[in-house]
């Protein structure tokens, strides 16, 4: 995908970081209020460009993965901090365990229920007993509706406009589609215009309840946020099975 690839530079004009504050802050209070102690340690697996690494840093020793080598570039800028790894989400394994462990939207490139349960194992492998996970899909199937959006800024010789446009042109499979076109002006004056298109996975609720109980997790809370999104807490038993 463009946008993590040779896009990936631009990313902070598409998604400035000051964006993801608010959520970033509704992340933080339930992860901090989801066990006590709260934790202190948190693996983001799917980090991407770090925004909301940039936020949730202020509360947490936080470790970063992702698979994507210019969005790790891009994050690494932002937050010097954090140790960063390059790793695919359902395969990777760093030989530690952490307090928390947070996915945020990266989850929904999981397009099949294999490649989504195998996501959910790392992130239980990953979470020592009796800490937490947060998982922040973009949609369940239920929650689904077509929809667009706008946005992106400027720098002092750059800038990037894009639109992003979600549909699901199959209800009978488990993806849906995200079209971004992009209009890039770069330090020059020129402008140009790149499409991207991403493949996203989308399951219904009571799959997602069902994959995180298969690998081990306790009981899902199922968290509707001010969004419109529902978002998926556990915790994992202090005794594994």
């Amino acid at each position: 995908m463009k946008l993590y690839d040779e896009l990936a530079s631009w990313w902070p004009l598409l998604s400035p970081p000051e964006d993801h504050a608010e959520e970033a802050a509704c992340y933080a209070e339930w992860l901090l209020g989801a066990t006590f102690p709260p934790p202190c340690t948190l693996l983001e697996l799917g980090s991407g460009g770090g925004n909301n690494a940039s936020h949730l840093g202020a509360h947490f020793d936080m470790t970063l993965v992702d698979c994507s080598p210019g969005m790790l570039a891009v994050s690494k800028k932002l937050n010097p901090k954090p140790a960063h790894v390059e790793g695919d989400m359902r395969t990777v394994r760093l030989g530690r365990q952490f307090d928390a462990v947070f996915i945020h939207d990266a989850i929904c490139y999981m397009t099949t229920e294999a490649d989504l349960r195998a996501a959910l194992e790392t992130a239980f492998v990953h979470c020592r007993p009796g800490g937490v996970a947060l998982f922040a899909p973009d949609y369940v199937r239920e929650t689904f509706a077509p929809s667009t959006e706008h946005g992106g800024t400027d720098s002092e010789s750059q800038g990037l406009r894009y639109l992003e446009w979600a549909f699901d042109p199959d209800p009978t499979d488990t993806t849906f589609i995200t079209d971004f076109v992009c209009a890039i002006r770069d330090h020059d004056g020129t402008v140009r215009v790149e499409h991207d298109r991403h493949l996203e996975g989308l399951f219904a609720r009571a799959d997602w309840v069902r994959l995180l109980r298969q690998v081990g997790f306790g009981e899902p809370r199922v968290i509707p946020d001010k969004w419109g999104r529902e978002l998926f807490g556990v915790v994992k038993p202090k005794h594994e099975r």
